[in-house]
């Protein structure tokens, strides 16, 4: 009898654990907070961004979103933290096109932008844009050109090694055939100040910081680097209006750990672009010279499959090396 009531005992404690293991799987995500890593310090545009975004997935999926600056490492040490976290959903990481430049620009990275990451959407899109201090010669594109070639070596700024600004310059080198010094600064903000202070005369960076030196006059743009002009500086022309097939984007993605469950990535799909639509999160990005551009999981991977060939020949050109 003694052994009978064991063993009932025991057949009910298992029914136990298996009714809460049931119970744990059917949980509805997101069931705890999810994480959102920016490999960013704060207070850039990609911090700036999945801020905007997650109090909007916060109130849409009834859970909180938090926002988690890992920086680093030209963005690689908060990306590799993401690559290498659970798969679960809880974890998830807002990508840009410095992260399909890395394996071009790196001899050995943690991780892969395509294999160790489930796509999600993409989520915007803007110029870099070139910019001089009002002393300045040149006012366009094309009057840079005949200056450059009339002064090989002028220096221009960027606000890194390797990064799409300076990269995208050395595109225009090769096109126009110039040459101009790269001086590389350790973020937009030094760079900006010194072109501001006439340091150095000319820059490509990204447009949302330079837009209220614009504004003010300090500064004066002489072109932008993307497919099309932008609504926020209508009279700018591009790059490409000069230099035919030229164009390169500052891009923002949003990506979970490879192996994160289809449904969960589905959810997440469906909330990341209801939320990058929404007007106010549109108007806000459109005030700093981005636009909203959402895909799905398959178009991003797509998107992003084809523009890391773009990056080693332009390396190697340029002569860049990171350590």
């Amino acid at each position: 009898m003694r052994a009978f009531s064991s063993l009932i005992a025991a057949a009910f404690a298992t029914a136990l654990v298996v009714a809460g293991s049931l119970a744990h799987a059917a949980e509805p995500y997101p069931s705890k907070p999810v994480t959102i890593v920016v490999p960013y310090p704060p207070g850039g545009v990609t911090d700036v961004i999945a801020r905007l975004l997650a109090t909007k997935l916060g109130a849409r999926l009834n859970q909180s979103f938090i926002v988690e600056n890992k920086s680093g490492a030209g963005g690689t040490i908060g990306t590799d933290y993401v690559a290498h976290s659970k798969p679960d959903g809880y974890t998830l990481l807002i990508m840009i096109d410095t992260n399909t430049i890395a394996p071009a620009l790196y001899a050995k990275l943690g991780s892969d932008p395509i294999k160790d990451f489930a796509p999600i959407s993409l989520l915007a899109t803007g110029p870099h844009i070139i910019v001089a201090h009002p002393s300045f010669g040149p006012n366009n594109m094309k009057e840079l050109i005949d200056y450059a070639k009339a002064h090989p070596g002028e220096p221009y700024a960027s606000s890194g090694n390797g990064t799409g600004q300076n990269l995208g310059m050395e595109e225009i080198k090769l096109k126009a055939g110039i040459d101009l010094r790269h001086v590389p600064y350790k973020g937009g903000g030094q760079a900006i100040n010194d072109v501001v202070g006439g340091q150095v005369k000319v820059a490509v960076l990204g447009l949302a910081p330079v837009l209220p030196f614009l504004k003010s006059g300090q500064l004066k743009a002489l072109a932008l680097t993307g497919d099309k002009r932008s609504p926020i500086l209508p009279n700018l022309a591009t790059v490409g209006e000069t230099l035919p097939g030229f164009a390169t984007l500052q891009w923002f993605a949003a990506l979970a750990p490879a192996g994160t469950p289809p449904d969960v990535i589905a959810k997440l799909h469906d909330a990341f672009v209801q939320v990058a639509h929404d007007p106010e999160i549109e108007q806000r990005l459109a005030a700093i010279g981005l636009e909203v551009r959402t895909t799905t999981p398959a178009e991003l991977k797509k998107f992003m499959e084809a523009d890391l060939p773009k990056w080693p020949p332009l390396v190697k050109a340029a002569g860049i090396k990171i350590e």
